[in-house]
């Protein structure tokens, strides 16, 4: 297995976990959040979703200047069609995960354009993952706060 492969293997894991936490909330919650500091529930999942977008721009050196979000003005309706809309940008980043070689992944400098740090696209890709776990485990959170029972996600 290349590399590419096991870092898109991990992509894949995160993602039916998050899907399946995502799915056990109730519509009735979506706009729950812990104070009014923290994202909400919708918020959390769209902001998940929305990254790839703009992951596969960085680590293709795409210019950041004038991002501009594809979910820009975009109710959200619910997990469904969020996933159905986030599908062909979730496609293209793998795809363009994809197409790295080992060198690549382990020469590659990515510059962040929210800190400038350079990183090496191998590290820099699995920080990706390690975004959305992280965010996995908020959701866990306000489902536990919420009082909702949590999905198995250890399977």
């Amino acid at each position: 297995m290349t590399q590419s492969e096991l870092i898109i293997l991990n992509f894949t894991e995160i993602r039916r976990r998050s899907i399946k936490l995502w799915n056990g909330l109730p519509e009735k919650y979506y706009n729950w959040k812990p104070d009014e500091k923290a994202m909400s529930a919708s918020e959390m999942i769209r902001h998940v979703l929305e990254a790839d977008y703009g992951w596969n721009i960085i680590i293709n050196q795409g210019d950041m200047t004038n991002y501009k979000t594809p979910w820009e003005n975009r109710p959200f309706i619910n997990v469904t069609d969020e996933l159905e809309f986030a599908e062909p940008y979730r496609k293209t980043f793998i795809e363009s995960v994809w197409q790295f070689s080992d060198t690549e992944l382990n020469e590659a400098e990515i510059i962040h354009p929210g800190n400038g740090e350079k990183k090496i696209l191998g590290k820099y890709l699995l920080r990706i993952g390690y975004h959305e776990s992280v965010h996995a485990g908020q959701f866990l959170s306000y489902l536990r706060a919420m009082k909702i029972d949590r999905p198995k996600i250890w399977d």
